[in-house]
């Protein structure tokens, strides 16, 4: 008699969008081969941290949170100008840059679905900690990071 039980199993690499434990490895696997521009392009990462904080964070929360000391200069700016140069389709582009745009409009999306009050942060000058961050739940914020270089 044949054990047909595998086959009704889930394996490992399957995901599911709706469950929210898959969400950080679509996140991920959708940011694996995307650079955010800047005069160094920069990979870009998915991050999460642990902090129970009410309604919106601060620079100060950032900073906390994220172990920057008070000394260096950060702040909020709009989650619009985060992804301005990551959604900008010029008129030059090819085939490859249509695609990254496309690609980020994506990851987009799924962070809009999946990820509550969304913000975004600068740390630092001319080597630049950008963070898009967002409520996964009451305990729990995440989001992207990458590096800005700015001479």
């Amino acid at each position: 008699m044949e054990n047909n039980q595998p086959d009704n199993l889930q394996t490992s690499d399957s995901t599911d969008s709706g469950i929210k434990t898959e969400f950080p490895a679509e996140v991920t696997n959708l940011v694996k081969d995307l650079f955010y521009p800047s005069e160094s392009d920069e990979p870009i990462e998915w991050f999460s941290f642990k902090a129970k904080v009410k309604g919106a964070l601060t620079v100060s929360d950032i900073e906390f949170f994220l172990g920057y000391p008070p000394s260096v200069k950060s702040e909020e700016i709009s989650p619009e100008k985060f992804w301005k140069p990551l959604l900008a389709e010029e008129e030059w582009y090819g085939d490859d840059e249509r695609a990254q745009v496309d690609a980020f409009k994506s990851v987009k999306q799924l962070l809009e679905t999946n990820l509550k009050s969304m913000q975004a942060f600068r740390v630092g000058q001319i080597e630049i900690d950008l963070f898009l961050v967002g409520q996964l739940n009451d305990k729990e914020w995440g989001g992207l990071k990458t590096k800005l270089v700015e001479t």
